[in-house]
């Protein structure tokens, strides 16, 4: 293992997250296309539940991005129209009701998404634990925030302090502006070093901050405009920053 503690990156098309249960990296979807289901647990709306609710987002979409489908659910005892309203204004696209759905489809891989220091499911299946968050995040834009979230390991205490905040509305307010310039130059594919770096980020224990260091890399690169352009749409499946929001927009 690396000096930094950190596990090494996975170059197969593999997602392998570490099991809180055990600290052991495990397959996310051992069976590839076969079903996943990602169940966030929050007991109400405190302020942890819109982290727990992003990570089972993006994770989610990491699952999908590699074929496997997801039933993505959301366990939660109190507060429910509004933690889905906070869900929903963070950019996480809707879950079922886990309570409703019951526990169909029952030899499907389940992957369940928890607060660090909360209670967890008793039931079998994978664990993923949050950390805290350290800072108010009312008031704040919600894509400043998800921003903000995603920039720190899901390991590690979020702090949503100006300097945070700050950085996450600048950086999301140039990459928007970026995209929408480099949209206007004829389109090239993602280069595929490029595209292995983004995968292998993700594919290792879900390294969104490592995803965002090879964006503020291809920002500064050589790479044509068009390559660019592609690279950020295909990132922003797994961020769900709208990155392309300002296409079309005046120079």
């Amino acid at each position: 293992m690396p000096a930094d503690g950190r596990r090494p990156a996975y170059a197969h098309p593999v997602l392998r997250i570490i099991d809180a249960r055990t600290g052991d990296p495990v397959e996310a979807a051992p069976a590839r296309r076969g079903l996943t289901r990602v169940e966030a647990h929050v007991p109400g709306l405190d302020d942890t539940a819109p982290r727990v609710l992003l990570v089972a987002d993006t994770l989610v979409r990491a699952l999908e991005l590699g074929g496997t489908p997801v039933w993505a659910l959301l366990d939660s005892a109190e507060q429910r129209p509004e933690v889905r309203a906070a869900a929903a204004a963070l950019g996480v696209r809707p879950f079922e009701d886990g309570r409703e759905a019951g526990r169909g489809l029952g030899g499907a891989q389940a992957v369940h998404v928890v607060a660090e220091d909360g209670t967890a499911p008793d039931t079998e299946g994978i664990r993923v634990a949050v950390a805290a968050v350290d800072g108010p995040a009312e008031g704040v834009d919600p894509d400043v925030l998800r921003l903000a979230l995603l920039s720190t390991r899901r390991d590690l205490t979020a702090r949503l302090d100006v300097t945070a905040l700050q950085d996450a509305r600048a950086t999301l307010v140039r990459w928007r502006r970026a995209v929408a310039a480099w949209a206007r130059e004829p389109s090239r594919p993602v280069p595929d070093e490029v595209r292995a770096e983004l995968r292998t980020a993700w594919e290792d224990d879900l390294d969104v901050p490592g995803v965002l260091r090879v964006l503020r890399s291809v920002e500064t690169s050589g790479l044509p405009s068009g390559a660019r352009f592609e690279t950020y749409a295909y990132a922003d499946r797994l961020l769900g920053l709208e990155l392309t929001r300002d296409l079309g927009a005046p120079a």
